[in-house]
């Protein structure tokens, strides 16, 4: 039991306790000096786990699938041994991990670090201030667009100033900025021969454009929304609805539909699966923002006319790495593609990497040069994710979300014989 003048004694140290926090605070905001670190902020040191002794029970889940599912490089034997460097299973034993040269000169396993450590801060349970996203954007601010740190900045986002913070928010805003990089009167893309954009894309960004920006015309042009149609949907569907709504800031003249179109593009969270609905299910965010879920694949949706008329002014088709040189999903793409082209509207593609972004391209030129124009050439996507993923069937394999892109268009005049 204190005393009373030992009571007297530990309140006095509080106060001066107090009034020296209160002191360094005063002095660290006046030399702009940043506060200490807490010991929950993310580092490489305090989120480094091997999957399979992970905390996270999702985690030790996954080490098990390449475990169970994925073949060593080397031996094209079932994966047994965790690479010490990046935590993440990836040879049949330590004899085939020292073996694997290309593994080790590459130093890919410096990537694999990453996508664990990414992987286990999102899986922490810290703050995440950096979800705390801007609304309306001030119409005398002017947005730049040249990358990820400018957008962030005239935005006025949270400053991110980690990369675990950098990877949280741009792997989800990757899908809307991507979109708005394009389309946005200060899009970082130039004509050729400086940037990307043909002159054939040139005409169908000018055509979105005049929509996009009602003031600057002279004349009333829609009765309806802007539809973008965003086909083989499946992680852009499940996006908080605040997350696509950055994407209306950038627009606030312009009502738009996100038109999500696959057999999975509606996931029930109380069943924890992809459902099928016969009718499309639509979800209103505000009165400028509209999502619209179809189950069906689109060529079904194109045969039936459920979108027509389409209009180059009003409609954009945008594949999120729809693999279309994949055996996997050859078939589909096949009945898919020629509906796209028939539109004549813009359609723009984005891919995990380049060997991605290069098979898809020579599949589209191979199987439908003659039909299409290329509005925009292949090229790194500067609003890609920053988060590094890994593919668990195959743990050498890492790639980013949205990292290339390029964008073609149904021809609208066909060569003719004289």
């Amino acid at each position: 039991m204190l005393t009373p003048t030992r009571m007297i004694n530990r309140m006095a140290f509080q106060s001066a306790s107090c009034q020296t926090r209160h002191i360094g605070s005063f002095i660290r905001t006046v030399l702009c000096i940043d506060p200490p670190n807490s010991p929950d902020d993310p580092t490489p040191e305090n989120r480094f786990h091997p999957w399979e002794s992970s905390p996270s029970a999702q985690l030790r889940e996954r080490a098990a699938t390449i475990r169970a599912k994925a073949l060593c490089p080397v031996t094209s034997k079932d994966i047994e041994f965790t690479c010490p460097y990046s935590g993440i299973p990836t040879h049949h034993s330590k004899e085939a991990w020292e073996q694997d040269q290309e593994y080790h000169q590459s130093h890919r396993y410096n990537i694999l670090k990453k996508v664990n450590i990414y992987e286990h801060d999102l899986r922490s349970g810290r703050q995440f201030p950096e979800f705390d996203f801007p609304q309306e954007q001030h119409p005398d601010k002017i947005i730049n667009l040249t990358s990820w740190d400018t957008y962030f900045y005239t935005r006025e986002f949270f400053s991110m100033d980690t990369e675990f913070q950098l990877a949280a928010v741009t792997k989800m805003l990757s899908y809307p900025m991507t979109i708005a990089s394009l389309l946005h009167q200060y899009s970082p893309y130039l004509l050729q021969p400086k940037g990307p954009v043909t002159l054939e894309g040139l005409k169908s960004l000018a055509a979105l454009r005049y929509t996009l920006y009602p003031e600057s015309r002279s004349s009333p042009l829609k009765d309806r929304p802007m539809r973008f149609f965003i086909l083989g949907a499946r992680a852009e569907s499940q996006l908080p609805g605040h997350v696509w709504k950055q994407l209306s800031y950038l627009f606030p003249e312009t009502s738009f539909e996100l038109h999500f179109i696959g057999p999975e593009c509606l996931y029930d969270k109380d069943k924890s699966q992809y459902v099928y609905n016969p009718r499309p299910v639509v979800q209103r965010y505000d009165e400028n923002l509209c999502y619209v879920h179809h189950t069906e694949y689109f060529h079904t949706l194109h045969e039936a006319q459920d979108f027509f008329p389409y209009d180059p002014y009003l409609d954009c088709f945008f594949l999120f790495h729809p693999g279309l040189s994949s055996k996997e999903a050859n078939d589909q793409w096949k009945k898919s593609i020629p509906g796209l082209l028939d539109s004549k509207c813009a359609i723009f593609v984005t891919g995990y990497h380049q060997q991605d972004i290069d098979n898809d391209y020579e599949w589209l030129l191979n199987n439908y040069d003659k039909d299409l124009d290329i509005l925009f050439e292949k090229r790194s996507n500067l609003f890609g994710s920053t988060k590094w993923e890994l593919n668990d069937l195959n743990p050498q394999e890492v790639f980013q979300f949205n990292q290339q892109i390029f964008g073609f268009r149904g021809k609208r005049y066909h060569a003719t014989k004289t």
